[in-house]
């Protein structure tokens, strides 16, 4: 069991399959929380996690992770993702679904705003995040 569950971790590692980490505050840089702070001043409760290099911050919520925002370890701002239901989403987006993952349904949905202003929705379909674009055309498995 160990011998597999070594070989998947590796086989991610050399495939590039990000896994968030989760982070204790005292290990965040002190420019993220800054950034963080300065601007969303309302958040509280913040859990942390390191995704693909960044620190992402969640809060808000039953389940405490209705608000993400991603920062750089410099304190850059990457993207902010704000929880809605299902049937916010673009139409675009459940015809995908039908059609690529048949019976399929979506767990999660986001609202995702990057540094430059686009906006792209995510769709969580069987763990994946199908990332698109604001007419709900399929950009990327994220």
């Amino acid at each position: 069991m160990k011998k597999i569950i070594f070989s998947m971790l590796m086989v991610m590692s050399v495939t590039g399959i990000a896994i968030a980490q989760k982070v204790k505050s005292a290990a965040v840089p002190a420019a993220v929380k800054t950034a963080l702070t300065a601007k969303y001043p309302e958040a509280t409760k913040v859990t942390w996690e390191k995704e693909k290099g960044n620190f992402e911050a969640n809060w808000g919520g039953k389940s405490g992770e209705d608000m993400s925002v991603q920062y750089t370890p410099v304190g850059s701002f990457v993207e902010q993702v704000v929880a809605i239901s299902t049937s916010e989403l673009p139409a675009g987006v459940a015809t995908y679904v039908k059609l690529h993952y048949k019976g399929v349904k979506i767990t999660e949905a986001g609202k995702v705003t990057d540094a430059k202003g686009t906006t792209m929705y995510e769709a969580e379909v069987k763990g994946k995040d199908l990332i698109f674009d604001e007419k709900g055309d399929f950009l990327k498995n994220d």
